[in-house]
Order: C-alpha cells, then sequence, then structure tokens
C-alpha cells in the first residue's frame, strides 16, 4: 500500500470530490479512481458509495481513513527523526483566511515559517472570516485565522495574534444615508448591512438591544467584511465591521467611522486549529514560527 496512494485517498476523503482531488494530485479523474478500487481491492471492501452526484465515506472508508491519517502522520514523524533538521521538514500546510487578513496578519507569519522550512508547499484558501471555524472543525485545512467566539469549543486550540476594534461605518458620498446621519435620528430608521453571521454580526446585535430604539432596519446581509465596506461605500446603508477590514479595503477612502455612539467589544484574532492536529510536525512547526515572530515584535 504506498503512500500516494494514502495521501490522494486522504484527501478525497476531505474533499469528496473526485475531480478537485485528482487536480490536487495532478491526475486524471480516472487514474484517481483506479487507485481507489486498488485499495478496496487490497482491503476487501468498498470505502466510497458513489452515484452521479455524491460521493460519501463507507463504515469501512471511515475508518481506513483513520488509519491512513495515522499512516501518515507516523512517516512525517519518522522523515523528522531520520533528518534531525526542521528545516527539511516537507508536507503540505493548508491555510483559510479572510481575504483582508491575507494582507494584514499573514504575510510575516508566513514569511517567518517559509525562512525556517521552505520545502513545505503552503496552500491558502480565502473566504468569509466567519466560516473560518468551521473549515477547521471539518478539517478542509489545516489553520484558519479566526476570531475567537464568546464560547470556543474544546476541539480547538486558539493562539491570540491581535486585537482588532470594530466599527460603525458609514458613506461619505451624498446619499440619503448620508444626509441621514448628519440630523438628529433614531437606528430603526437608517438602512443597515450586516455581516450573514459571526461575532461581527453577535455585536452589532447586542449594541443595538442596548440602543432601545425598535427594530434594526436589515437592507441586506452579505457573506464577506469586505463586501459590506463595499456596500457601504456605494451608499446602501452603515454597518459594522472590523476597522483592519476598512483599512486594506480599496474603497476606504469612501467610507466614514461614527463616533460616539457606543463602544463595541474589540474582535480577539489568532491563529486556530483542532486539538488533535496540534502535535503534528507541520502544525508545531507552523505554531513555533508565530511565537519567533511574536517574541521580535
Amino acid at each position: 500500500m504506498e503512500l500516494k496512494s494514502l495521501r490522494m485517498f486522504v484527501d478525497l476523503a476531505k474533499s469528496l470530490h473526485f475531480g478537485k482531488t485528482a487536480e490536487l494530485h495532478h491526475v486524471s479523474p480516472s487514474t484517481l479512481s483506479r487507485v481507489i478500487q486498488r485499495l478496496e481491492l487490497e482491503l476487501g471492501n468498498p470505502l466510497l458509495h458513489r452515484d452521479n452526484r455524491t460521493v460519501v465515506l463507507s463504515e469501512a472508508g471511515k475508518q481506513f481513513y483513520n488509519f491512513a491519517e495515522q499512516q501518515l502522520e507516523q512517516w512525517q514523524l519518522l522523515q523528522l527523526s531520520l533528518n534531525q533538521k526542521q528545516a527539511e521538514l516537507q508536507g503540505k500546510l493548508h491555510i483559510y483566511c479572510s481575504v483582508t487578513a491575507a494582507y494584514s496578519h499573514l504575510p510575516p507569519l508566513l514569511e517567518r515559517f517559509r525562512q525556517q522550512h521552505p520545502l513545505v508547499e503552503i496552500m491558502l484558501t480565502t473566504g468569509d472570516a466567519a466560516d473560518a471555524l468551521e473549515q477547521v472543525e471539518k478539517q478542509a485545512v489545516d489553520f484558519a485565522i479566526a476570531a475567537k467566539p464568546e464560547q470556543l469549543s474544546r476541539i480547538f486550540t486558539f493562539h491570540h495574534l491581535a486585537t482588532i476594534p470594530v466599527s460603525i461605518i458609514a458613506p461619505t458620498m451624498v446619499c440619503r444615508v448620508q444626509q441621514q446621519i448628519q440630523q438628529d435620528f433614531i437606528w430603526s430608521d437608517i438602512p443597515i448591512i450586516l455581516p450573514e453571521h459571526g461575532p461581527a454580526r453577535k455585536r452589532f446585535e447586542y449594541w443595538f438591544r442596548k440602543k432601545q430604539q425598535g427594530k434594526a432596519q436589515i437592507y441586506a446581509t452579505v457573506s464577506g467584511h469586505e463586501a459590506l465596506v463595499s456596500m457601504v461605500a456605494l451608499g446602501c446603508g452603515v454597518g459594522i465591521v472590523p476597522q483592519v477590514v476598512v483599512e486594506n479595503s480599496p474603497v476606504k477612502d469612501r467610507v466614514q467611522y461614527l463616533d460616539n455612539f457606543g463602544e463595541i467589544e474589540p474582535i480577539d484574532l489568532g491563529v486556530c486549529c483542532l486539538n488533535q492536529s496540534r502535535d503534528k510536525p507541520l502544525i508545531q512547526a507552523f505554531f513555533e514560527a508565530i511565537k519567533s515572530y511574536q517574541s521580535d515584535q
């Protein structure tokens, strides 16, 4: 049973998509299918249930996934102990973060890690910051830069990076919303743009309840803070957003902060992984690079 076959199966078990997994390993879907068929023949059990639309792991597939993960991890540990040099650490490290975090916080961390471990392949996926913990939990990625929720599940390890202020922003362009905020107003009259979910949304709901000014007029909900800033800049409404997103936005000159409307709890931003993955060589090495970078600041 080859390590390459185990890697293909592990990646397929995570994505449940033959096309994406085949592309990741630079093979055709038919080649990947033959690899899985050979594994099933060796085991004497089907690993997957497939139809024209879906791919799911069988019970044997779930057990074999755990076995394959352990074998690959043991192989990495053996390589590390034989090499005796962390600089020779190899493998893939998959990271998830928002577009803003890819500009604001990830580069110096990756730079330090790459200096120490140049042979490790970095895979980066960007998306809605509110989905970061979910990406880690379902093991689609190894790490995520995420906002710490009020109640962090014990399945996660969280390492603090920064405290991010959260503010209310409004458009600077001449529009109905801009005219409203220049006069005496009640908040229930102002169109609001909110994230679909996540810590910033919860902070808005708590802040608005304290205002006791009726029901919020939700103009739109968006996926991702970057899109929220753009909608505010277009004059669609006001919104709540981490300040670092505004600072890194190409439309930052078209929005303004609204002051004197009450403080909003800042966001605790950090790097998160699963506890069960904490002792893997690549995970350990990334945490060590983060701590090394922070100690130099």
